[in-house]
């Protein structure tokens, strides 16, 4: 029984010992998550457990994604804060630590979590010739993901004709049209990407179809005039002692 008891003891007198580190954030997170939108401004404050004397001058330190952040040194001590301005898509799932510098174990971490839409232009002009295949690309990279619809004419792209091919690997979609042809794929192509935070947005493709032009064979032209070229120095040469001979002779 009183083995028992002194165990207890012991193990109060460590939890005791043992300080919090709270992680405040403006926005709020949830959950250790915290909800951003691009352009936005993420303000962290990492808080030493109250109960502990700040006389010890315990040092915090910062780590984004397990990187040590470099802090001045009024920064570090009891309570310390970072400003992460302006919020990026590549801040999306990035975690802050912070941890007393003397005990690694007594840490805090919050994630972020950045929505954004996808960066789509308005209107690209192509010009293609007959017979010639083209791949038509739209950014989809956004938080979170969008769902894909390809139009063309206004209409919903029917994907059984034209032998039309699309991929999609979350971060670029693309429609291929092999084998161009005027009468059945000139027009005004759609891609309409939807998210459920940022609503529809489009990318047009104004594609006109031109004849098929003659096109001359001009690089296999220049090797064969080298190579004939080099043939007749060639045969000078080869023959240079029977020229100069008979140039004597007349």
């Amino acid at each position: 029984m009183k083995l028992s008891f002194s165990v207890s003891v012991l193990l109060l007198c460590c939890v005791c010992c043992v300080k919090a580190i709270t992680i405040e954030s403006c926005p709020s997170a949830n959950a250790s998550i915290i909800a951003a939108q691009i352009e936005e401004t993420i303000t962290l404050t990492c808080i030493i457990d109250a109960g502990l004397d700040p006389s010890n001058q315990m040092e915090l330190q910062w780590y984004r994604n397990g990187d040590l952040v470099d802090l001045k040194e009024e920064n570090r001590l009891y309570r310390s804060s970072l400003c992460i301005q302006p919020i990026t898509k590549e801040e999306n799932g990035v975690i802050f630590t912070c941890q007393l510098k003397r005990d690694a174990s007594v840490n805090s971490s919050v994630e972020l979590y950045v929505q954004f839409a996808p960066d789509l232009n308005d209107t690209e002009n192509i010009l293609v010739e007959e017979e010639s295949d083209v791949v038509l690309s739209c950014d989809v990279h956004a938080n979170p993901a969008v769902t894909v619809v390809w139009k063309k004419d206004g209409e919903v792209l029917d994907l059984t004709t034209g032998s039309y091919k699309t991929t999609n690997n979350g971060i670029t979609a693309q429609l291929s049209i092999p084998n161009i042809k005027r009468d059945i794929h000139q027009g005004i192509y759609i891609c309409q990407v939807t998210s459920l935070v940022f609503g529809t947005r489009n990318k047009s493709f104004k594609m006109t179809v031109e004849d098929k032009t003659f096109k001359f064979p001009l690089e296999p032209m220049i090797a064969g005039l080298v190579v004939v070229a080099c043939t007749i120095v060639l045969a000078i040469v080869s023959r240079l002692d029977k020229i100069k001979k008979c140039c004597k002779r007349n």
